[in-house]
């Protein structure tokens, strides 16, 4: 049903709330019963008085109330001196996702890499870090702990690029066996963590998600704050290790089959790009990918593990192939197994290197790694630079760089057991 209205006075008191005496000869349709949807959820249109308010159509365009869809929408809308302003509201839209929240995923979904020993128990917990970013987690306990009592705690990441549901659980779970409340969270933006940008990773906001991990077991009743270490995995090895430099709350730091994230991409494998000029080149090459993400509105990934595996592909990818694009390692959302992370996420790699005060870290440090592995120079490197007693590098022979990720005969669990209970008291 259709009637016919001034056309002054109506579009006037629409916007400003007030009528004037200068009234065009043109008349209006007011649409009658127009449902007006956001979402898939009908839009109620009233007035600030809550007085119901309806369409109109003028020469051919329809016309919606301006409060009445702005505040639908979350926002705010005032009028003054025939100005209409709108105004973005800081509460969310019930609709619009809230990328710092975690991505949770059901029980069933989580592809683990490794059997749950039946001494064990696992539940999923969420935290934040310092950024807002909430970090998706599982924590692993003794099977009928004792929740009375204060236990030793330790957090676990890596290794670059993989997900809880591989290496750093089964290090948690197998900690855990052993007497200790262990964690084993997602960094930011990868697996269930939040983080808008998906798939990128910083040497700052991944170093600070091990504190995150810190202040969650801390403020666990049934750990002993005093009493909190941490294990770090591949490129999360340097990671621990720089936030062991940070956070005195850490009492003893692991770290396992070690990567410096932040060496490696900015001289390469071996430090064979160390040149100022190669690295010119390579970011010219990363931020001209900047520039056509932004076109695009998204990030181009980088590629994971290749697949299939050249001939010719140096031993170490050939290591890299058997874990994550096997039944032994792969997991669908661990981006090593997958599309890899995004191409530019090396840039503050480049320019930002961890380790520049290791030599400060006071608390105990245990670095491992396999005798034969590509990657035992970032180790011996690291261990060079510390200081004090309560530091130990530990060498297992015939172990390759992934050996260390899921071989129970080659990792030396009972060594970390010993390592923790000594400093961790």
């Amino acid at each position: 049903m259709k009637r016919k209205i001034m056309t002054g006075a109506t579009i006037l008191a629409l916007l400003s709330g007030t009528f004037s005496s200068a009234v065009l000869a043109d008349t209006i349709d007011v649409q009658n019963g127009t449902q007006v949807y956001m979402n898939g959820e009908k839009i109620n249109m009233t007035d600030d008085s809550g007085n119901p308010v309806e369409a109109f159509i003028y020469k051919g365009t329809t016309y919606l109330p301006a409060r009445a869809i702005t505040e639908a929408n979350g926002n705010k809308v005032t009028w003054e001196n025939g100005s209409v302003y709108l105004e973005k509201t800081a509460e969310k839209n019930a609709n619009e996702k809230d990328y710092t929240k975690a991505n949770l995923v059901s029980e069933a979904e989580r592809d683990y890499t490794f059997e749950l020993s039946d001494n064990v128990e696992r539940t999923h917990v969420t935290f934040y870090n310092r950024y807002g970013i909430e970090l998706a987690a599982d924590l692993y306990t003794p099977k009928n702990i004792d929740k009375t009592k204060k236990y030793s705690a330790v957090a676990v990441a890596g290794p670059f690029g993989a997900v809880k549901e591989q290496a750093s659980g089964l290090y948690a779970e197998e900690m855990a066996q052993r007497g200790f409340v262990a964690l084993a969270f997602d960094p930011s933006f990868i697996g269930e963590s939040g983080g808008k940008a998906r798939n990128v990773a910083s040497p700052d906001i991944n170093t600070e998600d091990f504190s995150a991990a810190v202040d969650f077991l801390s403020t666990t009743d049934y750990v002993d704050s005093e009493k909190i270490g941490i294990i770090g995995i591949c490129g999360f090895g340097g990671m621990a290790l720089n936030a062991a430099v940070m956070d005195t709350r850490i009492k003893a730091t692991v770290s396992s089959t070690m990567y410096d994230m932040t060496r490696v991409n900015a001289n390469g494998y071996f430090d064979e790009g160390d040149s100022e000029e190669v690295r010119y080149e390579t970011k010219k090459t990363l931020n001209a990918q900047r520039t056509e993400d932004f076109k695009n509105g998204d990030y181009k990934r980088a590629g994971g593990v290749v697949d299939p595996l050249p001939d010719d592909a140096p031993y170490y990818v050939k290591d890299y192939y058997d874990y994550y694009k096997t039944n032994r390692g792969y997991t669908k959302r661990s981006l090593n197994s997958n599309d890899g992370w995004n191409m530019t996420s090396s840039l503050s790699f480049i320019n930002m290197p961890i380790l520049q005060y290791s030599d400060e870290i006071r608390s105990a440090v245990l670095l491992i790694h396999g005798e034969n592995a590509h990657s035992k120079y970032f180790s011996e490197d690291a261990f060079k630079q510390l200081k004090g007693d309560n530091k130990e590098l530990l060498i297992i022979p015939d172990a390759v760089h992934t050996d260390l990720y899921d071989d129970k005969d080659k990792i030396p669990f009972d060594k970390l057991e010993t390592f923790f209970n000594e400093y961790l008291k």
